[in-house]
């Protein structure tokens, strides 16, 4: 976001994990890592055959913040290797523009890189969007994601543009059928002037602007002193954010500091509806907002902004993870709620609770597939449900019927959120179906336990 000057945002605090924490538990991982305790299953797996495609307004899936921080930890990685930033005209911008159209061109997507020209350099738009949907009636979510030229940038805003790839990925991987079109934009050199998305603006023609139902843009979603804002441009976008952190009972604020100096600007300007969620920059946090929010009042809500500590570690955990499920939310609901389609074949369940102790054994749920021919799928739907406080501490592998295990999440100091609910593909086409397979799960650190609720295969 270009400089200015304005107000402020809070977020619960966040436990931390000393490097002691999790060197005192290296022996007991590697000894358990050895020896995994084997729970059998106190129900039946279920077998069944997927049905149709799931019913209009398929509720949006929770994007997983692990997935996100894992693109933030790329572009600090691209910046470090290229002199420090991700700035428009340096090297390390293109390098964040080519993970990006990797990452959505793998998934599927039909991307286009727009050049243009500003300050005597080349700058780079990332336009994706995902085949099918009304073409007349387009939900387009866009974030810059350049930074300047003092840092990585990295809440400013490879926040913002980690959300919504995560989001985009997340499309693919559900196999999402909207109803209206889906575009995702990464811009460039927001942080001259909006450059990017101006010239993207200006070159679209008239018939083609008219076509976007909304444009929400993403700018900033992970300050490390949070703040949850809503911008109030358009009513009806602002009403989609506002339920959504209403039935989390977040409180928001009209957003009011990026008015005018994000990429939503060009848009609105257009005449485009705008919507879009923010963080906060440099402003101060009051006491009204801490006591709200959670957080330091008589603090920034950013405190790196636009400066080198703009790290992967100037990123606040749980506000990046609200604001990523936001995102989901507003496009599934937006784009007319078209449903999924489910993973073809049979499907195999385990519900048997399991607990995961604390920096213990690795534990295994199994599951017994029977009648499926051949082997596993290159694309096996891992579904798997664990309740746990720090899932940071989770290293999560499927086994198959051969021994051999795929890894579906590694540990995270820095992951600090609760609970793994999500999907994992998994390519399992070396694997006989039928057999036992195995979720095995680890704490690897101290301080917190859980347990694995359920888990699936479909194959």
């Amino acid at each position: 976001m270009p400089e200015l000057t304005g107000p402020t945002l809070p977020t619960p605090p966040r436990r931390t994990r000393t490097a002691a924490t999790w060197l005192a538990t290296g022996a007991a991982v590697t000894a358990a890592l050895f020896g995994a305790a084997s729970v059998p299953a106190t129900a039946a797996p279920t077998a069944a055959t997927a049905g149709p495609a799931a019913a209009r307004s398929a509720a949006a899936p929770d994007i997983s913040v692990a997935d996100v921080k894992a693109h933030l930890n790329q572009l600090q990685s691209i910046a470090t290797a290229n002199g420090g930033n991700r700035a428009h005209g340096r090297s390390g911008y293109k390098a964040s523009i080519d993970y990006v159209k990797g990452k959505l061109d793998a998934a599927g997507f039909t991307t286009t890189v727009q050049q243009f020209t500003t300050g005597g350099q080349t700058g780079y738009n990332l336009i994706a969007d995902w085949p099918g949907g009304d073409a007349n009636h387009v939900v387009f979510a866009g974030s810059h994601l350049d930074s300047v030229t003092r840092g990585p940038g990295i809440n400013d805003n490879g926040s913002g543009s980690a959300g919504i790839l995560e989001v985009a990925l997340t499309v693919a991987k559900q196999g999402y059928k909207p109803d209206k079109h889906l575009r995702f934009g990464w811009w460039g050199a927001e942080e001259l002037g909006m450059i990017g998305s101006q010239n993207y603006v200006r070159q679209l023609p008239a018939a083609e602007r008219a076509k976007i139902d909304a444009y929400l843009n993403f700018d900033m979603i992970g300050s490390p002193n949070p703040g949850y804002f809503v911008y109030d441009d358009d009513a009806r976008l602002e009403g989609v954010f506002k339920d959504f952190f209403a039935a989390r009972k977040i409180a928001t604020e009209i957003e009011t500091e990026g008015d005018g100096r994000s990429d939503h600007a060009p848009f609105k300007d257009a005449g485009v509806a705008v919507g879009g969620l923010f963080s906060g920059a440099d402003y101060t946090k009051t006491a009204a907002q801490a006591q709200k929010w959670g957080g330091t009042a008589g603090q920034p809500f950013d405190r790196c902004y636009h400066s080198s500590c703009d790290t992967s570690a100037n990123i606040d955990d749980t506000a990046l993870d609200n604001n990523s499920d936001a995102i989901a939310h507003a496009i599934w609901t937006l784009s007319g709620g078209g449903g999924t389609t489910p993973p073809s074949g049979t499907s195999f369940e385990s519900k048997s609770q399991v607990a995961i102790p604390d920096a213990g054994a690795a534990v295994e749920s199994p599951i017994t597939v029977t009648g499926v021919s051949g082997n596993a799928p290159s694309a096996l739907k891992v579904v798997v449900d664990i309740r746990h406080s720090y899932r940071g501490d989770l290293v999560v592998d499927l086994v198959g019927p051969s021994g051999k295990t795929y890894r579906l999440k590694d540990s995270s100091a820095n992951d600090s959120a609760a609970d793994v609910k999500t999907t994992f593909t998994v390519d399992a086409s070396g694997e006989v179906a039928n057999g036992t397979w195995k979720l095995r799960v680890q704490d690897v650190a101290a301080q917190d336990s859980g347990a694995l609720n359920s888990w699936k295969l479909t194959f």
